[in-house]
Order: structure tokens, then sequence, then C-alpha cells
């Protein structure tokens, strides 16, 4: 096993190289740095950046660990966000950019009315709030059991260690905001890329195989399946799909903290190269991930090695499947490299989540960007308080995240993503492909019903016998449920 206090000393470089970076790209910033980069982000940068944005410690561990229960059918997922991208890129990118917008929900405020808009930025809001809080507190769990609570007579709380995490974040965002993450992110995905491509070939060497006897074990594997046809089931190939493409169109093209990024681009046209390329990578570096989980069941076969498990249960507990091979079982250079990949994956989760919340919260909730002509000063002293405030909350989350949740993250965050995103997914789509209005005030009752509305269809599917199993696409039962809804508060056409 790997000592706690090399892991701790890495962990420590690695925020000095991120503080170093927040200090060059936050000099002389001001409200426009912090909100669009100056409309001046490099492409290239954004488009490897919002690699660690995507994926983050969820992908990292959550993905390859599920490969022993679900295979590899994210990959079907995975394949609908590849569609999901050439929407964004073709319809609400050109669409942002022709209003000249800093938050996405702007355009809601355009279209429907500022009541409409908040409603829109209350959901991100939430999904974000939970999601970025889901993801760090796997990362973060990891690194208390296999750091902190090895260190003898260092009994440091996870509740701690994780608001450690976060201020060490505050320290190189608050100033720089999406000119820093911009640089920032790419530093964080090369390093998130790095992590798998160096833990399948530490996997290689652990168990005596060449490049090409890995590729075709993982050919020949029970665990490379990845297309499912059996409707019923929540892994059925179109449930999959559909659900990659409109959790794509909603998570990143209806989603602040992706479009933020985006939005800071010199031209539409550079917008859009950017999400080209990083589709296409991202389906390539989420086949490497799930390669990765492959490999992982194969090794614990090969040595024998007993696998995690719940001792109530007794079932796998894969989050834990990952972290515990590479930091007890693969030596120093196999572990070093998982923390390598976490480190990365535990920072990029939440860094840029702050700005894109404080950013939303700034300009759709509290309107600071309207009510009146701020001062530099005040500007930055009302987005230093909220983005503190942000960090607390997602603190908060966390720790209820650690109560209570009992699932593989990854499953979690999507099935928030399926209830938040659905309100959003239906207020655009009316937006951008009709002449609909709806009368503002009623728009926050209409967005909370249809969520719950989707739940208590989910549980009554799920009690039929041998019955329809609603999967990832969730987020397009609840958009559909909640625009039949938005016809009860439709304004007569004029």
């Amino acid at each position: 096993m790997i000592a706690p206090w090399l892991i701790l000393l890495f962990i420590g470089l690695y925020f000095l190289s991120l503080l170093f970076i927040g200090w060059l790209t936050s000099r002389n910033s001001n409200a426009e740095t912090y909100f669009i980069g100056n409309k001046q982000s490099p492409w290239y940068l954004v488009a490897f950046g919002m690699i660690g944005d995507s994926l983050s410690g969820v992908t990292f561990i959550s993905v390859p660990g599920n490969v022993g229960v679900a295979h590899f059918s994210y990959l079907q997922l995975v394949i609908g966000y590849f569609f999901g991208y050439f929407i964004i890129s073709h319809v609400l990118l050109p669409t942002y950019y022709k209003l000249n917008l800093i938050s996405v929900y702007e355009y809601l405020l355009k279209r429907f009315g500022p009541i409409t808009q908040k409603t829109g930025s209350f959901f991100f809001i939430l999904s974000r709030l939970l999601g970025a809080a889901g993801r760090l507190y796997l990362a973060a769990s990891v690194i208390q059991f296999f750091v902190f609570d090895q260190i003898n007579d260092f009994h440091v709380p996870f509740s701690v260690s994780v608001f450690i995490i976060l201020v060490l974040m505050m320290l190189y965002t608050y100033r720089g905001g999406i000119k820093t993450l911009v640089y920032t992110d790419t530093f964080q995905s090369l390093f998130l890329v790095g992590g798998v491509i160096l833990s399948i070939v530490a996997i290689g060497q652990g168990m005596d195989k060449s490049m090409p006897e890995l590729v075709s074990g993982i050919i020949e594997s029970d665990y490379s399946e990845t297309f499912f046809w059996d409707f019923r089931r929540s892994n059925f190939f179109f449930k999959e799909f559909l659900g990659g493409v409109f959790i794509a169109a909603s998570m990143t093209g209806l989603d602040q903290n992706m479009m933020q990024n985006n939005l800071s681009c010199k031209s539409l046209k550079e917008a859009q190269r950017n999400i080209f390329w990083f589709s296409i990578v991202l389906v390539f570096v989420t086949f490497c991930f799930l390669s990765l989980g492959a490999l992982i069941y194969q090794y614990y076969d090969f040595s024998g090695t007993a696998l995690p498990t719940n001792l109530q249960t007794g079932k796998i507990i894969t989050d834990k499947v990952f972290p515990n091979l590479a930091l007890n079982h693969l030596g120093v250079f196999a572990g070093m490299v998982f923390i390598i990949g976490l480190t990365a994956a535990t920072f990029s989760s939440a860094d840029s989540v702050l700005t894109t919340l404080t950013t939303s919260a700034y300009i759709d909730i509290f309107e600071f960007d309207r009510k009146k002509q701020l001062t530099e000063k005040e500007s930055k002293q009302k987005r230093v308080i909220i983005h503190a405030t942000f960090a607390l909350l997602i603190w908060l989350t966390i720790l209820l995240f650690e109560r209570w949740n009992q699932t593989a993250i990854i499953s979690t965050i999507l099935m928030v993503a399926g209830y938040t995103y659905g309100p959003l997914l239906a207020l655009f789509f009316a937006g951008l492909f009709t002449k609909w209005q709806f009368k503002d005030q009623w728009v926050p009752v209409i967005a909370i019903l249809g969520p719950l509305f989707c739940y208590g269809v989910k549980l009554i599917t799920e009690n039929f016998p041998n019955g329809y199993q609603i999967g990832n696409e969730l987020i397009l039962v609840n958009a559909l449920i909640t625009l039949s809804l938005l016809q009860l508060v439709r304004l007569p056409v004029k």
C-alpha cells in the first residue's frame, strides 16, 4: 500500500500548480474576465478542458467499477451523447451567440419572462449542486479512506477534509473565473486522461500481457457486451441512446456550467468547432474507461484477489473496485497513476461549478447586472460572497451524500439529471420550436409538478410484473410530461 504521506505530497504539489495557473490567469481580471473570459478563450483548450468537466471522478471510479454489473452498456448512452452535441452545435449555440448571452437562462427571460428565467436558473442550480456534490463526494471519500484514515494519530474527519478541498478550489477560482478555468480544466483533463491510459498499462504489466493480448481479452470477455435489446429493461439500446441524446442536449446545452466555457470562445464558429472535437474525444475516452473496467475485473480473477463487498448484503461495492486494486494490489506506480487521475477528477469536478453557479445566481436570480450599475469593487464583493456561499452548500450536500447514498454515484447523478433537467428541456423546446407563451407566474408550479408526475409514472411501471423499466430516457419522459402540463398555463394566441 502507498504511504499516505506520499499521496498527500503529490496532492499538495498538484494544488500549488493550480494556484500558480490561477495567479497567472487572474491578473488584471474584471467582471468580463470572470463571466466570459473576455471572449478570448482558445477553442482547442475549451474542448479538451471540457473532458475533465464531463468525466470527473464519477467516470474515473464509478464507470470502470460498474462494468462488472452493467458491462459496456454505458457506451449506448455515450453514443447518444454524440448526437446530442450535434443539436447543441447547430441549434443552441447559434441562438446563444446571436443574443450575446452570458447566462443561457437569459434566453428564457427574453422568450417568456423573468419568473421563467429564475425557474430555469433554479433547476440548474439544484441539479449542479447535487451533481457536483456527488462527484466530489466520490473522489473525496476515496482520498479519505486511503489517506487520512490510514495515518496513525492523525484523524481528520471526512467533513474537514472535504471542507479543505473546497477552500483550495476557491483560492484559485474566485478571481479569474472562466478565464482561469479554461486553463486549469485543460491541465486537469491531461492528468485525468493520462491516468486512465497509464492505469491500463499498469494492469497489463501486472498480468504480464502485451497490449494486443489485453485488447483481445477485452473483446472475448462477457464484459464487452455493449448493446442490449430487451425493451422492458432499463438498459435497452433505444432507451439508452435517446436518453444520451437528451441528457447531452440538456446537461451540456442547457447547462450554464458547460455553456459558459463555450460562450467564452472568440466566435460561434470556434465554439462549434470546439463542440465537434469534444464529442469525438469524449466517445474515445469513455471507451478507454470501459476497457479499463473490464481489465480491472479480469485482474481480480487473474490474481485471485477478493472484490470489495458490502458485509451486510454481500454485493460488490463497485465504486471501491478500482481504488482498492490500484492502491492496495498493483504497486507504487499504479497507485500513483490512480492518484494522478483521482486528484484531477477531484478538483475538476467542482471548481468550474463554483464559478458557473455564481454566474447564474448573480445574473439570473439576483439580477445584479440589471438592477443598477455596480462598480468593479462592488461586483467583485458580491461574486465572492455568492462563490463562498455555494462552496458551503456543496459541502453540506456532500455530507448528506455520505449519510444516505447507497448506490453507484454514476447512477445517482444520472437519476438526478433526469428529474432536474426535464423541465429545462421542456422550456427550451417550447421556446425554440413553438410560438407558445405561458403565464409566467405559473411556470414554477408546472416545473415542480412535472418531475413529481414523472416520479409517479416511474413507480407505477416498476411495480408491473416483468413490466417496462424507465432508464436514462427518464429525462425525455419528464420533459414530455412537463411540456403537456405547460398547456394548462398557455396563453391564447393573439
